[in-house]
């Protein structure tokens, strides 16, 4: 008889300054583990995301944050798909000489990787960003113009057909700022994640169609001791092909049953996450279907919110190559305590004759 395929949620929280998967990409090794175990590998952008690098995983499905919410909340279902048809939308605050870019990284997914995308879209106002960080440490931002964004999409899903949309938003250039120095030597929180989210999450809450977000940044001058888990984001001008790839066969939102691939959370079977970042709306929604929680200890993040006061019961792992172990046992139908010494069973209760 033939088993449902397993299906596995890693999560890995934006902005909050994670160990592992806080950088430029630096998750995604965790990420093809883990698709090698599970049959449905369910993620977010900045899981996957690594500026000009990127590692295809047939079996994965990148879901922007507002929809894997959606998702875990069982509002929305995911449904497969073999090829988008990708918008690229471009903040008119980005100068002539970095848009020139963009359009270049974007052509060159064309030519190279075959990708399918539509023409681009100028916003008809500069979007505006601003960076901010919270009192927790997190990183968050806003965007001036969000109207003119959701006209730019519009265009694009409406006259050009564009299934999935990617944006290219001009952010404010800091090259002294504490911040971005930490953030280059493997320290402290992405400075632009938080704001990042704000862009995606507008579109995909509006259209209900994946969205994802590369920032445009003039190049910073190199750096002798910048870090491994940073250097990805510094090997060009532009961080578009990652954000290409992944929108291009990402799956599209549903909101009712139709076909019998398509993905809910009640098929969910797994869900890994920092031990620290129990807080997101997508883990407590399916902290209530009673899904294996596997709360990683050393992927440390700002954050202080474990699992046990939220009443969110987890198994605490030491390492995401434990978290691996435990998903192996899980998908198999054997108990991690096996895989120990046990002790004998126990009686429970005696039960009274009546």
């Amino acid at each position: 008889m033939n088993q449902r395929p397993y299906t596995v949620i890693l999560i890995v929280p934006t902005g909050v300054g994670a160990a592992i998967g806080g950088y430029a990409g630096d998750a995604l090794p965790v990420a093809r583990a883990i698709a090698s175990v599970a049959d449905c590998l369910i993620t977010h952008p900045n899981v996957l995301n690594g500026a000009q690098l990127y590692w295809s995983l047939p079996n994965a499905f990148y879901v922007e944050g507002f929809g894997l919410d959606k998702f875990a909340a069982g509002c929305w279902g995911l449904r497969p798909v073999h090829q988008n048809r990708v918008g690229l939308i471009l903040d008119q605050g980005i100068e002539p000489d970095l848009r020139l870019r963009q359009l270049q990284a974007a052509d060159a997914t064309r030519a190279t990787l075959g990708l399918n995308l539509t023409d681009y879209v100028i916003t008809d106002a500069p979007l505006g960003a601003t960076l901010r960080s919270s009192t927790s440490g997190a990183s968050w931002g806003t965007i001036a113009n969000p109207a003119s964004l959701l006209r730019a999409a519009d265009v694009l899903i409406n006259q050009a057909g564009a299934e999935v949309i990617a944006v290219v938003a001009r952010f404010p250039d800091d090259t002294d700022s504490v911040a971005l120095q930490q953030y280059r030597h493997g320290q402290g929180v992405d400075p632009l994640a938080g704001a990042e989210a704000v862009i995606s999450h507008l579109v995909v809450r509006t259209f209900q169609i994946p969205c994802a977000h590369s920032p445009a940044l003039s190049p910073l001058p190199l750096d002798p001791d910048l870090s491994p888990r940073s250097a990805a984001e510094e090997l060009g001008y532009t961080f578009l092909p990652s954000v290409l790839v992944g929108l291009s066969r990402a799956p599209h939102f549903v909101v009712e049953p139709s076909l019998s691939n398509d993905i809910w959370a009640n098929q969910v079977d797994a869900v890994v996450i920092p031990a620290t970042a129990c807080g997101s709306s997508a883990l407590l929604s399916l902290s209530q279907l009673g899904r294996q929680i596997i709360a990683v200890e050393d992927n440390k993040t700002q954050l202080q919110v474990p699992p046990e006061p939220l009443g969110i019961k987890a198994m605490r792992v030491n390492s995401y190559l434990e978290a691996l172990g435990v998903l192996v046992a899980h998908k198999t139908g054997i108990s991690p305590a096996a895989l120990s010494p046990i002790p004998s069973l126990r009686l429970s209760t005696q039960l009274r004759s009546q």
